[in-house]
Parts: structure tokens; C-alpha cells; sequence
């Protein structure tokens, strides 16, 4: 990676989802977030203190453990995603990462920041398609929801996402249907 860039640039992340074996449809899934996450970003109505750079770095890199989770049979995949790229000094990716599945310190008051718009934008995208929230849930629930806990959890969850949706969109120029818009 280039010493003098904080964040890699995409063509660094591609190399990093190809160094760590990332499947060809994580990696569209990834490359579909990024869309998702940037065109949240360009939409919103302040954006200074945020890094467009990190947004989409985190997005491509978010899975990056998801091919190593599905040999080794673990579902933690946020959490190795996260080691992998602390190793890498990467350590505000690694946090988006680290809560792209399980989302710790969410604050609805609090100006929109990168990690709600990965969070947000993993859970708009199955596979490389733009969903809207009750698809990418039912979806979840069918392919993870392994055992009735889990399942709870990922039904749970849909209220967060939405209120976080609500948080989103409250900070930006146009709806997330309009910003998201050929997608």
C-alpha cells in the first residue's frame, strides 16, 4: 500500500480481496457496497468531517475474512475481518469492519459517520443487488439462521437498521431511494 495514503485506494483493496482469496461474489457484493456507501456519502448534506476515502475502502474491505469464515465453518467473520486488518494498520477500517455484522455504539443523535453508511450499505446490498431492508433480512434470516437464536437476532436487528436508515436519510440532500437510484 502507498505510505503516503492513510486508507488504500481501490486498486490496493482489490489486491488486498485477491491476496486474501476473496470468492468472485464477495468480492462483487463488496464492489456493490462501495456503490452504495459512496452514493450515501456524495448524497449527504455535510459530509466535512467525514473521509470519502475511508468509506469506500472500508466497503470494499469489509468481508475481507468471508472466504476464511466459510472454509474454516466460523460466522465471525467481522471480528477476523478485523484482526486481519488491525495487521495491516489499518485500524479505522478494521473497526468499521469489526462492526459491519453486530453494531456497538450506535448514537441516533450523533452526525451520520462512516461506519453507520458501511454498516447500512452491507445491509441494502444481497449479493450484488440493491434490496430494500425486508428482502436483505429475509435473506439473512434464510441463510444464516442456523439455529432459533440467531434467527432472533437477525429479526431484532431490522429495527436498528431501520432506525439507522431513518438517521441516514435525515442527513441527506434526497431520499435513500433517490441517491441510491440506478444502483
Amino acid at each position: 500500500m502507498n505510505g503516503l495514503k492513510k486508507y488504500p485506494t481501490e486498486d490496493e483493496c482489490h489486491e488486498l480481496l485477491h491476496r486474501f482469496r476473496m470468492l468472485p461474489n464477495i468480492i462483487d457484493h463488496s464492489v456493490q457496497v462501495m456503490r452504495v456507501s459512496l452514493a450515501i456519502f456524495d448524497d449527504l448534506k455535510d459530509r466535512n468531517s467525514l473521509s470519502r476515502e475511508l468509506v469506500a475502502a472500508a466497503a470494499l474491505l469489509h468481508d475481507i475474512a468471508k472466504t476464511r469464515s466459510i472454509e474454516q465453518k466460523d460466522l465471525r467473520h467481522d471480528l477476523i475481518g478485523a484482526q486481519m486488518l488491525r495487521e495491516l494498520g489499518q485500524n479505522e477500517i478494521a473497526d468499521i469492519c469489526e462492526n459491519h455484522v453486530i453494531y456497538n455504539g450506535f448514537d441516533k443523535d450523533s452526525p451520520v459517520n462512516e461506519k453507520d453508511i458501511v454498516f447500512y450499505a452491507d445491509k441494502r446490498v444481497m449479493h450484488d443487488r440493491v434490496v430494500d431492508i425486508e428482502t436483505r433480512i429475509a435473506d439473512l434470516v434464510e441463510r444464516y439462521g442456523k439455529t432459533e437464536k440467531i434467527k432472533e437476532m437477525i429479526i431484532h436487528n431490522k429495527e436498528f437498521v431501520l432506525a439507522l436508515e431513518h438517521k441516514i436519510e435525515s442527513g441527506m440532500k434526497h431520499s435513500l431511494d433517490q441517491a441510491l437510484k440506478g444502483l
